[in-house]
């Protein structure tokens, strides 16, 4: 994100003297650059320039050697009695006595020097301390010690390091402000619409909007700049074949300024500002394109002229070239990424300088024997860029500004204060040989309705509000259409805007100059409506209900691979192993939409396992995907226009199924152990009666069937639930029972796991049409009956309530299993299944023969399944 720094954007624009940073940051969100976050000043307390008076060395038993500086801090700061040192050898002003080990300085020098009182980055405080035998009085810094680089190996020494005049500098001058330590700098977040916001010309423009205050554009030069010359370094563009018909550069400049001093240091005022922009001094040459960069948001590069040979050829890649960049890694290119390249064999020998618009190549970057400078300031397509960039993980300051657009406009006034800069700095000589390859076009007019602002912001602007905004931002405004309701504007807007291309953008950029406190708060009235969908409210009411019952509801993510599916035992032609693969996985290991819940529900059930939870009832409402094995792939659709009927017939027909199910997991105890028992361990049957409470909770019938197999559950524990409908048909809507031991083995559950899993879409399609509708409840007594049936053990006990309920007819109210018995006076593989039925009428207490009618009735009815009733 940008920073600001105010005594630099005042180059710009008009500012107040007392500005702060605050203040800053509340006018230019007004125009929608909101406020990152506001680093305080680096330095407080008392930071001042010393002379070196006297240096000591001193050897120590361990081998090192200090020194023992008498430093002069100015009248105000000095003292005259140091202690260790006799009266006779303190100056007359007096002095400081310090302590340092570095000795990159010596006698005479001036210094930075931090006096008791001084607060350091990262809060550390400077006292005076007693060390190595002596009182320091100070401490003489180093750029790491005060913020400003990550050189700790020697002090600074201000005239070499920083590049100030020593004749301007005294003992005593404040070094906060010297240094720029005290200013309070201001970060941004910039919309990536807003590319013009990563520099000061930018922002300065948008303070000034917000405010009003003067604003002087540096982009726009005093004087021409030079015009190209036949001379100029040659310059190409061999892209014949364009990304998506883009041209990746339709602009380049080229400068040469020979003759730089390659030991010239940069200015101490462009180091402080490029350090408080958050960026590191390289070298002049290096410092000076980076600053024009963040000064006019044109990036720059500067290239060794004696490495490079014309022509520059600005190319796409070829399969299997490479490039070592500047920050010495090789990357193998794509023959998407555009280069910038020469042939200094030949045509036949193309070299890669280096990544257009991202980062240079370590063969032809400046160093400290360059004298001679070739200057690159370009424009290429902001998509082309941020491709490469993206593709390479190179997120470079060059390729921010790119990708969300330059200035055309800008790359031979870049380039003419890069020259300016390096011949006042540097020493150099400006080449007069120029070249400007500039294939720009204009920006497109736009035709803007006069009311189309007042429309569609509801805010009443007059004309020539829109026609003053629009040409307060830049834009070229002209009449149009004749006045009247429909009355327009055409609209050409400026080059540094290429985000303003409809009306809709001009209409924001009204809005948002004028104001947008402007717009009135207006709460939209609801629309009368039926509510949740019926679908809705039986999902609530599953989730309810299972919570009710012990349950916690989780969410997973959906994202498998092929290694879950394996874990669950699913075989190779499984259709639930047919999976919709993601084009961007965000794990590459799970690249695949689940097709059913519990691939992902047993593993957080795992998870809650191994962190010390041993009994576990979970649950998940969610999507599964489960697209046709033929299904057709998905057609792309055009941008920018409405699909056909028949393209979005095509992308109907290629969507995937998605289901929404429910499922659950329990593990360890069903109910807990304590002082009133040893608990219940979970089993089948618990999470056959979650599953039958779905069901029960969508009003929908269900029929319980054994399932031999169907993985992940056990071949003998597994019940197949299917719903019936209003007329009778069933469907599959899910399974419940215990997980298969393999499964549970692989998935790390403890053994005889339970999990169900239903289909919540499958109960809304069989759920009834018409609302659910209390049963009355009758006022007459109730006849109950125990009967046992001995049946063989291979017999559910389901199928023989299903009998009872056929043969109670509609005196039977309930029928429920309360014992399960086998015995060797059953015989062997037999059982007994004990229900307790309860009969009643509606309209009368039944009599002693009714009940007998239908007792026999129901002993009928089971008899027909093979069961016999128990004496």
């Amino acid at each position: 994100m940008p920073r600001i720094v105010k005594d630099w954007l005042a180059e710009h624009v008009e500012l107040p003297e007392d500005l702060t940073a605050a203040q800053l940051a509340e006018a230019l969100v007004k125009v929608g650059l909101e406020e990152e976050e506001i680093h305080a000043a680096a330095v407080t307390g008392p930071l001042v320039v010393g002379r070196v008076l006297a240096q000591n060395p001193e050897p120590q038993k361990n081998g090192k050697t200090i020194n023992w500086c008498l430093v002069d801090v100015g009248p105000e700061h000095n003292v005259t009695q140091i202690k260790g040192v006799d009266d006779a050898d303190v100056p007359d002003g007096g002095a400081r006595g310090i302590i340092c080990g570095a000795h990159n300085f010596g006698v005479g020098d001036l210094v930075v020097v931090s006096l008791p009182g001084a607060v350091l980055p990262g809060g550390f405080a400077i006292a005076a301390r007693k060390t190595y035998g002596h009182v320091s009085d100070g401490m003489i810094c180093s750029k790491k010690e005060l913020g400003l680089g990550e050189d700790h190996a020697g002090i600074i020494v201000l005239p070499r390091d920083l590049g100030f005049d020593a004749a301007e500098l005294a003992p005593g001058q404040d070094a906060i402000a010297l240094l720029g330590l005290g200013d309070e700098i201001l970060e941004i977040n910039v919309t990536p619409d807003r590319g013009y916001a990563f520099s000061y010309r930018g922002v300065a423009r948008e303070y000034a909007h917000s405010t009003g205050a003067r604003f002087t554009d540096r982009g726009l030069p005093a004087v021409a700049e030079p015009a190209a010359t036949p001379d100029g370094f040659e310059v190409r563009v061999d892209d014949a074949a364009p990304i998506d018909g883009r041209t990746g550069c339709d602009r380049f400049v080229t400068r040469i300024v020979r003759g730089i001093d390659p030991s010239a240091p940069s200015p101490g005022w462009m180091k402080r500002r490029l350090e408080q922009a958050g960026m590191r001094a390289i070298s002049l040459a290096v410092d000076v394109t980076n600053y024009v960069m963040l000064d006019l948001g044109q990036p720059l590069h500067a290239y060794d002229l004696g490495k490079v040979a014309a022509p520059i050829v600005v190319r796409r890649a070829a399969a299997g070239e490479k490039l070592t960049t500047l920050d010495d890694v090789e990357r193998k290119l794509d023959t998407e990424d555009l280069l910038i390249t020469d042939s200094p064999g030949g045509a036949a020998a193309s070299r890669v300088l280096g990544l257009a618009g991202v980062m240079g190549g370590e063969s032809t970057e400046v160093s400290d024997t360059t004298t001679d400078v070739l200057i690159e300031a370009a424009h290429f397509d902001p998509i082309t860029v941020a491709r490469t960039a993206r593709r390479h993980k190179l997120p470079s300051e060059a390729a921010k500004r790119f990708e969300r657009g330059v200035d055309p406009r800008l790359p031979a006034v870049a380039a003419q204060r890069v020259v300016d800069l390096l011949v006042e700095h540097g020493g150099g000589t400006a080449d007069p040989a120029v070249s400007d390859l500039d294939e720009t076009t204009a920006p497109a007019p736009i035709t803007l309705k006069v009311t189309e602002p007042t429309r569609l912001s509801g805010v009443e602007y007059a004309p020539g509000q829109v026609h003053g905004t629009l040409e307060e931002i830049g834009c070229t405004v002209a009449d149009g259409a004749p006045a009247g309701e429909t009355a327009t504007f055409e609209v050409t807007p400026p080059t540094w805007r290429p985000d303003l291309t409809g009306p809709a953008d001009l209409v924001e950029e009204v809005v948002r100059i004028q104001g947008y406190d402007q717009i009135p708060s207006i709460l939209p009235q609801a629309p009368g409506g039926n509510g949740l969908t019926a679908e809705q409210r039986m999902r609530r009411s599953v989730a309810r209900a299972l919570a009710e019952a012990g349950f916690t509801e989780v969410l997973s993510y959906p994202f498998v691979g092929a290694q879950d599916y394996d874990a669950l035992g699913l075989p190779a032609g499984d259709p639930r192993r047919v999976s919709v693969r993601l084009a961007n996985p965000l794990a590459d290991d799970r690249p695949y939409l689940r097709t059913n819940l519990l691939v992902t529900l047993l593993e957080t059930a795992r998870r809650n396992v191994s962190r010390g939870l041993p009994d576990v009832a979970v649950f998940e409402v969610g999507l599964v995907t489960r697209p046709a094995a033929d299904a057709p792939a998905a057609p792309a659709l055009p941008g920018g226009v409405r699909p056909s009927d028949a393209e979005l017939a095509a992308l109907a027909a290629a969507t995937p199924d998605q289901n929404r199910r429910v499922a659950g997991v329990l593990a360890g105890n069903r109910e807990p152990a304590g002082w009133w028992g040893a608990g219940r361990k979970a089993d089948w049957s618990d999470a056959l009666a979650a599953a039958r409470l779905v069901a029960e909770r969508a009003g929908v019938e269900v029929v319980v069937t054994p399932d031999a197999e169907h993985l992940p559950w056990h071949p003998g524990r597994c019940a197949r639930l299917e719903a019936v409908d209003a007329a009778g048909n069933r469907r599959l809507i899910g399974h419940a029972g215990e997980l298969h031991p393999k499964v549970v083995e692989a998935v790390g559950l403890p053994a005889r796991s339970c999990a169900f899993e239903v289909s919540l879409s499958g109960l809304a399609a069989a759920a009834p049409g018409e609302p659910v509708t209390a049963m009355p409840v009758s006022a007459f007594p109730a006849a109950k009956e125990d009967l046992a049936f001995v049946v063989d053990a291979s017999v559910p006990a389901a199928s023989v309530r299903a009998a009872i309920l056929t043969g109670g007819g509609d005196l039977l109210e309930d029928a429920q299993l309360f014992d399960v018995f086998t015995g060797e006076q059953l015989g062997e593989g037999k059982k007994s299944l004990a229900y307790a039925v309860r009969l009643r009428a509606a309209d009368r207490t039944l009599s002693a023969d009714e009940v007998r009618g239908a007792r026999e009735a129901i002993v009928a009815a089971a008899e027909k399944t093979g069961a016999v009733l128990r004496a």
